[in-house]
């Protein structure tokens, strides 16, 4: 009997595989790589780009395809290029190999988030131009750095006149995998908090009952901050709400003692929180500030990094929206709508005025970022390209509205 003959691997999947092995991954991303194969693949998709590099120093790509009316608002579609780290004994593939299994799965870092919709982008843009689509529009790319270390790059590109020349009028961004045979497509994001909580007292040995004991403290502000995330959870659960809907809290560190039979001084927590939409910050300034009174003397609580949620309004006075969402019920694609649980640099594009979607088109695919061997079918991947195909014409092709050109 003949042996099954393996199926011819298209080039855009030998690309994608390629950038898959550029190690932008932190804590030291090596971006040149990237940036020499993304403005190659760029220019032969037939647009203008160009490279800077920003004060940290990390190259930004900026590429455009101009449309027919450049005064008009822009469509952006972002990216980033950086991964975060692996924990190389979990990985059953080489983490920066790009190896493809006998069923198509593509394994990698990155490959979901999110190398995959960098190069969907691109050849999507190069299928059209090739069909001798034009888009309305102009239509600019954005790949920047740093997305995983809490977007600096996006965080100084949008107060760069560079930027503000684009005259965005709306950007898509990642989102995630959706296991089931329909897309996850997001609106919003929840607000990113760190929270520190130090707890001080008295100091002795440790064999004594020491009076102000920091740890009679700490286990208070513990107790208070793990019964509000039980509520949040069983409200979850009992409401039947994704987790974008509901803010969570996880104790993430415990900083302190000099010895383990010296009773500390001082001990401090570091709390990751995820506001919802329905959770202020200052509900939330003055709920931290309850627990830190009821736990006594001597109890502080900062915040070094504090984002409110960030929700772009739908409605049929968006008409970006009415166009994705016309686009996918029109071919009958199936998706849910939801704010996301973690943060993208979505944030920055909302928090500077700019409706924003978050969507990767991954369906039937677990949801691996972050994750040990991370990966996407290379159907998948082919099939994202057509949704970018149908996705990136309706969307530039927005029609002139007095309203949306002058705000």
């Amino acid at each position: 009997m003949a042996s099954k003959k393996a199926k011819t691997e298209e080039k855009v999947v030998t690309t994608f595989r390629e950038y898959l092995r550029c190690k932008t991954v932190h804590p030291e991303p090596v971006y040149d790589g990237a940036v020499k194969l993304l403005l190659s693949i760029g220019e032969e998709a037939g647009l203008e780009c160009q490279s800077f590099k920003l004060k940290t120093g990390d190259p930004v790509l900026i590429m455009k395809w101009e449309g027919t009316d450049p005064s008009l608002k822009c469509l952006l579609l972002n990216s980033h290029m950086d991964v975060v780290p692996v924990y190389m004994e979990h990985w059953k593939w080489d983490p920066f190999g790009a190896e493809k299994s006998e069923e198509g799965n593509i394994y990698a870092r990155g490959t979901q988030d999110m190398k995959s919709v960098t190069i969907q982008y691109i050849e999507a843009i190069k299928r059209l131009r090739a069909s001798g689509f034009q888009p309305l529009r102009n239509i600019y790319l954005t790949i920047v750095p740093d997305e995983e270390i809490g977007g600096s790059g996006m965080r100084e590109l949008v107060t760069l006149q560079a930027f503000k020349e684009m005259n965005v009028g709306f950007t898509l961004d990642e989102g995630l995998a959706n296991p089931e045979d329909k897309y996850t497509v997001f609106y919003g994001e929840r607000g990113s908090v760190r929270l520190e909580i130090t707890c001080t007292g008295d100091t002795g040995h440790g064999s004594r009952f020491i009076e102000n004991y920091v740890g009679e403290k700490m286990q208070k502000i513990i107790t208070s901050a793990h019964a509000f995330r039980e509520k949040e959870k069983k409200r979850m659960e009992t409401e039947n709400l994704k987790l974008g809907d509901v803010s969570t809290l996880n104790l993430t560190m415990i900083q302190g003692g000099v010895a383990y039979n010296v009773v500390p001084m001082e001990l401090k927590a570091v709390f990751d929180v995820r506001l919802s939409e329905g959770l202020s910050e200052e509900e939330l300034k003055k709920m931290v500030e309850g627990w830190c009174a009821d736990a006594g003397d001597g109890v502080s609580h900062e915040f070094p990094h504090l984002f409110e949620s960030n929700i772009t309004k739908l409605s049929n006075k968006l008409p970006w929206w009415t166009a994705f969402e016309e686009t996918f019920n029109e071919r009958d694609i199936e998706f849910d709508l939801e704010v996301f649980s973690a943060a993208t640099d979505s944030r920055y594009l909302r928090m500077a005025g700019y409706p924003c979607i978050g969507f990767s088109p991954m369906k039937n695919t677990p949801i691996l970022l972050h994750d040990h061997n991370e990966f996407i079918n290379e159907d998948v991947f082919l099939e994202g390209i057509k949704v970018y195909e149908a996705l990136i014409p309706a969307l530039s092709g927005v029609p002139k509205s007095p309203i949306w050109e002058t705000n």
